[in-house]
């Protein structure tokens, strides 16, 4: 790979979308302040490729790789369920790291993640179990503006939506290494404002890092439905982290059991969390198409 292009894969994880490419080590391309500008353009789904973020493989001295992510605003990300799970086949499938037990370790801002991945018959991976830490409920760590102690359930927020009319939602925080809002619904969230509401509660004041929404429905003990609208994106067909955080959030609540479907707008993952360890991430990892982008002029 030169600088003057970059090699990248078009992956997603159950429509979670991304441009996936190996960072370059020397040229204007490999300075810090490229990589914002870059994620707008090669996210832009008009005149780029066309993406929810931009992660990127770079060497690690305590995991196999380590990942950034930039969401297609350009802001970085400190973690993204759905990425993990395609960031960990395109390691496999390039060859970039060998796992004979199909283990592997992904260094992200919120620590090093571990992966355990499925493959199909000839040999591709097809699925990605991804070990994502334990849930952190103290407003400090979602960075949430409140005194007082975790859990924060309940919330009682009221937001002025897109159009100016007054809604009021009742949240629960919750931070998978990155923050999220979750609110219960009674209803399927098809018909929910998420365009409205979602970037009213994610810029609220009382988000310091600006957060993640979560719109749940909880269909019985062992299955939820979600839309969810992703800090920096917009609405999204799936978020990982934000599956995992709706479903600590629904068992702190008493309303689901340790393994929980989540079924989302891309399609469905499995969550599974004991109340006490680390959550479980359990989902698709798809390769869409391989190709070059070029980096004179492209990304300013």
């Amino acid at each position: 790979m030169t600088t003057a292009s970059l090699s990248f894969w078009k992956m997603h994880g159950t429509g979670n979308d991304f441009v996936v490419a190996e960072a370059p080590r020397v040229g204007p391309a490999s300075e810090e302040g490229a990589w914002p500008p870059l994620a707008r353009a090669i996210c832009d789904r008009h005149r780029g490729v066309g993406a929810d973020g931009l992660l990127l493989v770079l060497p690690s001295s305590v995991a196999d790789r380590r990942m950034r992510i930039f969401n297609a605003d350009g802001s970085e990300a400190e973690m993204c369920g759905n990425g993990v799970r395609c960031f960990v086949r395109y390691l496999l499938d390039r060859g970039l790291v060998e796992a004979p037990d199909g283990r592997v370790r992904v260094e992200t801002i919120p620590g090093v993640l571990t992966a355990e991945t499925r493959r199909d018959p000839r040999g591709t991976v097809a699925a990605v179990r991804v070990s994502m830490g334990r849930p952190a409920l103290e407003p400090d760590a979602i960075g949430a503006a409140l005194e007082g102690p975790p859990p924060v359930l309940d919330l009682p927020l009221s937001v002025t939506a897109a159009g100016g009319d007054e809604v009021s939602l009742s949240l629960t925080l919750v931070s998978m290494g990155n923050p999220h809002a979750v609110c219960f619904l009674d209803g399927p969230p098809g018909a929910y404002p998420v365009a409205r509401v979602g970037p009213a509660v994610e810029r609220h004041p009382l988000f310091t890092r600006r957060t993640n929404v979560e719109l749940v429905h909880v269909e019985g003990r062992g299955a939820i439905e979600m839309r969810v609208w992703e800090r920096g994106v917009g609405e999204t067909q799936a978020c990982g982290s934000g599956a995992c955080a709706a479903v600590v959030a629904a068992r702190l609540h008493g309303l689901v059991d340790d393994v929980v479907t989540v079924r989302l707008p891309g399609g469905e993952v499995l969550v599974s969390w004991d109340g006490e360890g680390e959550v479980l991430l359990d989902g698709p990892a798809a390769h869409v198409f391989s190709a070059e982008w070029p980096l004179a002029g492209r990304a300013g």
